[in-house]
């Protein structure tokens, strides 16, 4: 359990920040900017439950507590320095997302265009949330490209956009509600 008697500590003043290992780096590293990206979804995901209620609030939860999971994982890289028995996003919790996409998709209509981001108020605010989502998935990436990260992490980060996406539909009256891009509508 995580006890936080003081809130600042003054460590960070120099513009580096500790990780889960003990090491320190700086606050512009790709490792930070993941770990940011990762926080402003799971705000934008506090936002969005603001309206939602009974089995989305209950989704939202778990997506929030699995963000903070996801944010244990990148604080302890995998270079194997005292990251042994450190929390690590599991592919059950991915499985769990493909799961109630499946579930929420198979109550709405093909789609037969691009939705734009709006409808209701938790539609709107699951499409912010889900637009965030995909720049910390692209912010993931470039980190993967130069530092090992686990491979469910990235699956799970990438599922999560579809997750918002199809909950965002279902926000909207099953879908009936979306917004439809007109292609060349304003011309």
């Amino acid at each position: 359990m995580v006890t936080l008697s003081k809130i600042y500590t003054k460590t960070g003043d120099s513009g580096q920040t500790g990780l889960g290992d003990g090491s320190r780096i700086s606050k512009g590293s790709a490792r930070i900017a993941v770990i940011g990206a990762v926080d402003e979804t799971n705000s934008a995901i506090g936002v969005a439950r603001l309206d939602a209620d009974g089995d989305s609030d209950a989704m939202l939860a778990r997506i929030q507590n699995d963000l903070f999971d996801l944010g244990a994982d990148l604080c302890a890289p995998e270079d194997g320095r005292k990251a042994e028995g450190r929390l690590r996003i599991a592919p059950a919790q991915v499985e769990r997302l493909e799961r109630e996409i499946d579930a929420m998709n198979e109550k709405l209509a093909p789609l037969t265009s691009f939705v734009l981001p709006g409808g209701t108020a938790l539609a709107a605010h699951l499409h912010l949330a889900r637009a965030i989502t995909r720049r910390a998935e692209a912010a993931m990436v470039v980190l993967a490209q130069d530092e090992k990260i686990n491979e469910a992490a990235l699956r799970y980060i990438n599922r999560l956009s579809d997750h918002l996406f199809v909950m965002a539909r279902t926000a909207n009256d099953g879908g009936k509600g979306d917004v439809l891009w007109v292609p060349g509508g304003n011309r």
